[in-house]
């Protein structure tokens, strides 16, 4: 009996029992040796910016993540929505007009009693006893009115501040955070109170330091007749200008809480600050003789280094 294979002595497998190599011929690609490695990834298409075709992520679902999700911690805040340039600048001018509206309504408040004010106001200002004030001198005809009017534009300009500050955060609520609108609503009433704290610092403290000046380098070399308008110019300069060198505080708390900058920052440029309130100074308080930019200066590096002691030594760096 014959131990020959019935087949003929074929020991091969027949050919469709050969094993086939795994992965579609695109998906063969070569190694750098030659030859094909059936695990890699086939090759993918790209113009420069995204998969060309119809590939996909295992699942079924993009590699690109929405346009709204919280990316890396960047998010936008929630109420915040495109608007037209032409919406903006319409709203900005309603907002505007808001404001003017109760400037204007202030002023015309502070004219029925402007003409008291005035006298107050002189009699307080001067170093003399009373009835030892010299009194105002008018050297135009519509002096006096204009006085009045300048004086009355302070109350208004006191009156429209706190709703300036309230429709700039309409303005800008759409694009704040919630913790940024927290911190703009505690600064409305705290930019009123710090204003009121700057015009009275003014009153009681600057100006009759500065007219007490002015009395001594003049007495016995001139007689002293004060313009009832250029005197006022000062007043009302000095006052409006104070009241807002009181603001350094509270944008110091607020920049530090909303991540601008640190108390360690400005506590290393405080060179610089220095140098940049004495150019405002100088700029917005012509004098002659200095007196008034130096006293304004040296209020505003006050302030600036008593708000970064407190932050020190609440611990806030």
């Amino acid at each position: 009996m014959s131990d020959e294979p019935l087949d003929g002595g074929n020991d091969e497998a027949p050919a469709d029992e050969l094993e086939e190599p795994q992965g579609t011929p695109e998906e063969r690609l070569p190694t750098d040796d030659g030859e094909s490695d059936p695990d890699a990834a086939p090759p993918v298409e790209t113009d420069g910016e995204g998969v060309v075709g119809d590939h996909h992520e295992p699942g079924g679902e993009s590699a690109y993540p929405d346009p709204d999700d919280d990316i890396g911690g960047i998010s936008t805040p929630p109420d915040d929505e495109e608007m037209p340039l032409a919406d903006h600048i319409e709203e900005m001018i309603l907002r505007l007009a808001v404001v003017l509206l109760f400037g204007s309504a202030g002023t015309a408040l502070g004219l029925l009693f402007a003409s008291d004010a005035l006298e107050y106001i002189w009699l307080n200002v001067f170093p003399y006893a009373e009835g030892e004030v010299p009194p105002p001198h008018v050297y135009h005809p519509l002096e006096l009115w204009l006085t009045r009017i300048k004086l009355s534009a302070l109350l208004g300009i006191m009156v429209a501040l706190p709703m300036f500050v309230y429709q700039c955060y309409r303005f800008m609520k759409p694009g704040l955070y919630p913790n940024e609108r927290k911190y703009y609503l505690a600064a409305v009433p705290m930019s009123v109170v710090l204003a009121a704290g700057g015009m009275l610092f003014s009153y009681i403290l600057v100006l009759p330091v500065l007219f007490q000046y002015f009395t001594f380098y003049a007495e016995g070399s001139a007689n002293i007749a004060y313009a009832l308008g250029d005197t006022f110019n000062l007043i009302i300069t000095l006052t409006g200008f104070l009241a807002i060198v009181f603001q350094i505080p509270l944008f110091i708390m607020l920049a530090i809480m909303m991540g601008v900058t640190t108390r360690r920052w400005l506590a290393q440029k405080r060179l610089y600050f220095w140098a940049a309130f004495a150019g405002l100074s100088f700029m917005f308080t012509m004098d002659p003789t200095m007196m008034a930019p130096i006293l304004v200066a040296v209020t505003m590096i006050l302030l600036f280094e008593g708000t970064l002691l407190i932050l020190k030594w609440v611990g806030r760096e």
